[in-house]
């Protein structure tokens, strides 16, 4: 017994020397990197004095403090920010759906700002501005160097006003100027129409309104075709979307998916690791379901898409998406400020993150460029050339078919050719709306 008890004090005794012996260089080791954190606050203090004394204008000292808040938060990544009062303001209005501007989203690319997507409907939609177009110049005030929050606020201004943007397109050889006049953007974030027996959902942003203007059009464009089984699919249309809310992107996927994981986020404690499930009900009630992406499909675009592709509940047709596999939370400050902190990557129910690679489609279709229009003589050219037998004069009546019959054909040729007419319009959309007759035909052939 007496052994015993020595034995267990030589252990204690034991594990407290090892305990000390492991811990006292780790606590010097922090004492020195505490040390060493609070010479560089020093020196930021004495830069900053010295500023003030000795530049050769007079500073604000306001303006000084936000610049190395700013440039701290910009050293992370290309989307943490701070966000003064005003703009913290419009960052609330954006995600409630309205603001100013030109309709574009744009992020910062090696010093210079770059098109995410233009905003259907924007004034820099209308204008012609495309995914991946590098804004040089606003007014003849160069960009490069600014903050991209700077380089926002140059882009807005009263509305009605004129702006005049300097763009470098990749296909073309010179810059060039576009001038667009500033308007109030009042995003509709979805909307939903009947194309043939196909039900196009399109959405332009991801906000507080994104969910139920697509369930309640949903619900009106399906009972205007006389219910669900007169609806061959859905089209979810997710083409130079820019993200926004996750918990937007989190309700429209689940809104098609019955079980499962929507998608998972990690920051850098894993132990905070987050995974999202889907609830049970199908707002497209196991219809076929196409989702189109394109290289503007960023974000909460890429939530939606991946978890959909993820678990085979959508064929993604396209282009290959943005790339942006990072969460921002956004931490109000003192002052009314805002701090915008990438916390976290996210990653698809698979488990792959879609950071700098984006989601590729199941079937790649690129938009091809819009054609000009044909002239008078080519248009009368082409319906010479598209003339039938039925145009042909003294041609004989097709006496076989009966009224019914004729009628049905009748149908079908106007839908073949409002399917041609979208061909040109949307290539893409065309595409799907095909792929899905063509899913349904093979259904019912079954």
């Amino acid at each position: 017994m007496k052994k015993f008890i020595m034995a267990a004090i030589g252990g204690t005794l034991a594990g407290t020397l090892l305990t000390t012996q492991i811990a006292g260089p780790l606590i010097a080791q922090d004492d020195e990197r505490n040390a060493s954190i609070y010479e560089q606050l020093d020196l930021f203090g004495d830069v900053f004095e010295r500023i003030r004394a000795n530049y050769v204008e007079d500073v604000n000292e306001s303006d000084l403090i936000e610049a190395a808040i700013n440039g701290m938060l910009q050293s992370l990544d290309p989307h943490s920010s701070y966000l003064a009062p005003e703009e913290a303001e419009d960052m609330r209005e954006h995600t409630r759906g309205s603001f100013g501007g030109l309709g574009i989203e744009v992020t910062q690319k090696e010093g210079w700002v770059e098109v995410v997507s233009p905003m259907d409907g924007t004034p820099a939609f209308e204008a012609g501005i495309e995914t991946g177009d590098i804004i040089t110049h606003v007014d003849g005030e160069n960009l490069f160097g600014l903050t991209l929050d700077e380089a926002v606020v140059l882009m807005r201004g009263p509305v009605g006003s004129e702006i005049i943007i300097t763009v470098v397109r990749e296909e073309v050889d010179e810059p060039f100027d576009v001038t667009i006049i500033r308007d109030e953007i009042k995003l509709t974030a979805a909307t939903v129409r009947a194309v043939g027996s196909t039900v196009v959902l399109r959405l332009t942003t991801f906000n507080d309104q994104t969910y139920p203007n697509m369930s309640e059009g949903l619900e009106e464009v399906v009972a205007e075709m006389g219910g669900i089984e007169n609806v061959d699919g859905f089209v979810l249309d997710l083409r130079n979307n820019p993200g926004g809310l996750v918990s937007s992107a989190i309700a429209v996927a689940d809104a098609f998916l019955e079980e499962g994981e929507i998608m998972s986020t990690r920051g850098r404690d894993l132990a905070e690791s987050e995974r999202v499930n889907a609830r049970a009900g199908d707002l497209a009630q196991g219809k076929p379901l196409v989702v189109l992406i394109n290289g503007g499909s960023a974000s909460s675009s890429e939530i939606v898409s991946g978890a959909l592709q993820d678990h085979r509940r959508a064929i993604i047709v396209g282009e290959k998406s943005f790339g942006k596999g990072s969460v921002q939370s956004l931490m109000p400050l003192r002052g009314d400020g805002m701090m915008r902190l990438t916390t976290a990557r996210y990653y698809t129910p698979s488990g792959r993150s879609i950071q700098a690679l984006g989601i590729s489609p199941d079937i790649v279709v690129e938009q091809p460029p819009r054609r000009p229009e044909t002239d008078e003589e080519e248009n009368a050219a082409l319906e010479r050339f598209n003339r039938s037998e039925a145009d042909l004069r003294g041609s004989l009546n097709n006496d076989s078919l009966t009224e019914d019959q004729r009628r049905q054909i009748e149908e079908e040729q106007a839908a073949a050719e409002e399917a041609a007419k979208l061909r040109d319009d949307d290539f893409q959309l065309s595409y799907a709306v095909d792929l899905l007759h063509g899913l349904t035909a093979l259904a019912a052939a079954q």
